[in-house]
């Protein structure tokens, strides 16, 4: 992680990406988005959120 890395909350993860935070917990735990345990929270890089958004991507057609 960079310097200048910004981290978001597992509420503002899951408001961005329109899922449950409980489905944003299930994604951290099973190691399919980074995150960094702060005290008993979880923190998230705003780039893994961005490379998890990258590879689900799915083509139609």
């Amino acid at each position: 992680m960079s310097e200048g890395t910004r981290f978001m909350t597992v509420a503002e993860v899951a408001d961005q990406i329109r899922v449950s935070k409980m489905t944003v917990y299930r994604l951290v735990h099973s190691g399919e988005l980074e995150a960094v345990r702060v005290g008993r929270s979880f923190r998230v890089p705003e780039h893994a959120v961005e490379e998890l958004l990258t590879k689900s991507y799915y083509q139609v057609g």
